[in-house]
């Protein structure tokens, strides 16, 4: 598959509920974005249930640095 990694938008907001994604995802949208392959988070709480709403096809993957820094000290 050819594509590119690409940073979408940076977001501020008073909370992470499904609600706040949700609009976040449909700016991204309102914005012309069609499709998403992967959004990579850190347990952002309700970001699967916006992302299953706006993007159905999208796949959540978890990130995951924050375990790999107790093995890899700066």
């Amino acid at each position: 598959m050819d594509g590119k990694k690409e940073v979408l938008t940076i977001q501020v907001g008073d909370n992470e509920s499904s609600k706040y994604w949700f609009s976040v995802l449909n700016e991204l949208k309102n914005r012309g974005v069609k499709d998403i392959l992967i959004i990579c988070a850190d347990g952002l709480s309700g970001i699967k249930e916006a992302i299953a709403a706006a993007y159905p096809q999208t796949e959540y993957q978890l990130f995951v640095l924050y375990s790999s820094q107790q093995y890899y000290p700066q």
